[in-house]
């Protein structure tokens, strides 16, 4: 009895078995996604691997809407073997090749048949070498004459390819078989240029950014038609899943950023909430005819097709003449395509949580705290001026606030107010951001001090940093007129142009200290002027005329004024004589250290501004610097070569030292 029991237990546990490994699923997609796991182990997984594996060109790629379950004649696979060095019909539309793909990874996860391995990496070699330079992925590789060579977002082929390879990169555990370091080098190359093609075809609506269409031309990034029912347009519901890779990218950059929250802004202005799909089903459970149905608060959903320029829906049939409705096109087209999705639902509920994740907006509503702000001209930022970023900017935050300004000429004033410390300033490139006004002190006219009112930057708030900018007073030989102005304490400017001519640069501040690394600086007379204690290392000294560099007003008592480490001092060729400074005020303070320059420094080197008492009041001295324009034996005799034990006591630590340990580091 006792046998008979477990011979009963054991034919039970069978029979669940095999319930819970048949295939309860018609559609190909469906038997990939939605079987159990161990299905993949069973024998009719086996048997249809045997199809996979067949219909796979020897390139790696599959055709599409091909029911891979089914069973298979001795002829039909005699033909498929045929056809494997032919490459025909081998496409990632409808999720060809990447569905594939996945099923041949969960095989392989259930049986180490090394043929399904072999048939993934293939699969994924395929990928790689249906990418174009720029980015993208054609419907069809090889490349299909047509619109198939079109970059492709259409029923989300690129970013199906772009997921797969993503996973690949991130050497997730989403897929069983594991490619080679090389391999997953290459995905992650492969996907960062991907993301490139993405961020470039994000289509621009009169200068703002918004969605992608379906199709973008592969040379030129333009919208491009497909089928004549299928013009160019922006597309609510390809958009929506490229939106949703971008998010699914750990540590986005400032453009990934912007593509998400602008694309999100669009949804949000082109949802639909007063129709609804109403469909209409035979006995069967066909589509026989669909509806929209006005409704009150209904969706949301997006259309399809949206209009490049005005965002106005579109409809139409194979005659590829718009139409404004649904209805006005013929049941064939009208019934048999989707005109509306609600894709980007998904996109809208999770957005909130990645904008605070990410430092953007949520809708337009402003965080507290902001700490990342966006400056672009063309309107994907969320400001086309650095002066209402700097306005947005929280008084006396507790963390960096950090403006980005993306390339452009920025013609305007800018002011950081005192209570706005702890700004970074930064630019996307030093060469192609600036930042740009033509202020001088004729112009202002106010008066004796009218210089101080000529800036095109000025900087009040305490810890500020400046990086990668142009910088620029464009008024010309019109007298004094100040690019940068810093007034602030401990301000750090690195890597950046600061253009002008007489008085380019005032650094002022009581005790200030300020911090100028990689920079540019060029002008005619006193360019690089005023009281503050400030290093200068690594920077390029341009003089365009004749006339005198530096002229200092450090306070009495302070330890340093101007310091010059490493720098290289240059000028146009029509400006031979060039003093290093002169005393704006009598106890000015001016240091090179270890600085090459040219002959256009005079001999002599310092000039008193017609101040005897300076002579004995300022501090002027230099130390192994090298240059035709450096000429101890011949400076001035108030003026010093310090000695190697005096320059040791020019360490940034000691100029620039302040209750904020290392500030000039961080």
């Amino acid at each position: 009895m006792m046998k008979f029991k477990k011979q009963i237990i054991l034919f039970l546990c069978f029979c669940s078995f095999a319930v819970k490994s048949q295939n309860t699923y018609k559609r190909w997609p469906e038997i990939i996604r939605k079987n159990e796991v161990v299905w993949f182990g069973s024998d009719e997984a086996k048997r249809i691997a045997e199809n996979v594996l067949l219909y796979q060109r020897d390139i790696g790629g599959w055709p599409k809407n091909i029911q891979m379950q089914e069973e298979l004649t001795e002829k039909q696979k005699k033909d498929l073997i045929a056809l494997k060095k032919t490459a025909v019909e081998t496409t990632t539309d409808n999720g060809a090749t990447c569905q594939e793909m996945l099923f041949m990874s969960k095989m392989y996860a259930q049986i180490k048949d090394e043929r399904y391995k072999e048939s993934f990496l293939k699969g994924l070699n395929y990928l790689l070498e249906a990418q174009y330079p720029n980015g993208g992925w054609p419907q069809f590789y090889p490349l299909k004459k047509g619109y198939y060579t079109h970059i492709t977002y259409n029923d989300d082929s690129m970013v199906n390819i772009m997921n797969v390879i993503k996973a690949v990169a991130d050497e997730t555990d989403y897929y069983s078989i594991k490619p080679s370091k090389e391999i997953v080098d290459k995905c992650k190359k492969s996907f960062d240029k991907g993301i490139d093609c993405v961020l470039k075809t994000q289509y621009k609506q009169n200068g703002v950014l918004t969605a992608w269409c379906a199709q973008h031309d592969e040379t030129t990034l333009a919208p491009a038609n497909a089928r004549a029912f299928e013009l160019a347009s922006l597309s609510g519901s390809e958009s929506a899943k490229i939106v949703l890779l971008l998010m699914s990218i750990d540590k986005p950059s400032r453009e990934i950023v912007t593509a998400v929250k602008s694309a999100v802004e669009w949804f949000e202005k082109t949802k639909i909430t007063n129709l609804e799909e109403k469909r209409v089903l035979n006995d069967a459970g066909k589509i026989i005819d669909k509806k929209m149905i006005p409704v009150v608060n209904g969706g949301p959903i997006w259309a399809r097709f949206m209009d490049l320029e005005t965002n106005e829906p579109f409809f139409c049939d194979r005659d590829g003449i718009k139409k404004k409705s649904i209805d006005q096109i013929g049941s064939e087209r009208r019934n048999g395509y989707s005109w509306y999705s609600d894709a980007p639902k998904e996109v809208l509920k999770r957005f909130p949580d990645w904008a605070v994740k990410n430092g953007t907006k949520v809708g337009a509503a402003e965080k507290k705290n902001v700490n990342y702000i966006t400056v672009a001209q063309d309107g994907s930022g969320d400001y086309t001026k650095i002066q209402d970023a700097v306005y947005a900017t929280p008084a006396f935050p507790y963390e960096k606030v950090t403006i980005y300004v993306k390339n452009g000429i920025y013609n305007e004033k800018v002011r950081i107010p005192e209570w706005n410390n702890n700004v970074i300033l930064k630019g996307e490139s030093k060469e192609n951001t600036i930042i740009t006004f033509d202020d001088n002190f004729s112009k202002i006219a106010l008066g004796r001090n009218s210089t101080f009112y000529t800036s095109t930057l000025l900087v009040e708030g305490d810890d500020f940093t400046a990086s990668n900018l142009t910088i620029k007073n464009a008024s010309g030989e019109r007298g004094q007129a100040i690019a940068l102005s810093v007034i602030g304490n401990r301000a750090k400017i690195i890597n950046c142009n600061l253009l002008g001519n007489q008085d380019t640069l005032y650094l002022s501040g009581k005790e200030a200290k300020q911090y100028f690394k990689d920079c540019y600086i060029e002008g005619t007379t006193d360019f690089i002027f005023g009281g503050a204690t400030a290093l200068f290392e690594n920077c390029i000294i341009h003089s365009i005329k004749s006339s005198y560099i530096t002229a200092a007003s450090t306070p009495a008592g302070t330890a340093f004024g101007f310091v010059f480490k490493n720098c290289k001092l240059t000028a146009n060729p029509d400006a031979k004589d060039v003093y290093l400074g002169r005393p704006w005020r009598i106890y000015a303070k001016t240091v090179f250290i270890n600085c090459e320059m040219g002959n256009q420094i005079k001999p002599e080197g310092w000039e008193n501004w017609s101040k005897p008492e300076a002579e004995k009041n300022s501090f002027y001295a230099e130390y192994n610097c090298t240059g035709e324009g450096f000429q101890p034996s011949k400076r001035v005799k108030w003026s010093h070569q310090l000695s190697k034990k005096e320059a040791g006591q020019y360490s940034i630590n000691n100029i620039l030292k302040d209750k904020i340990a290392n500030w000039y580091l961080n």
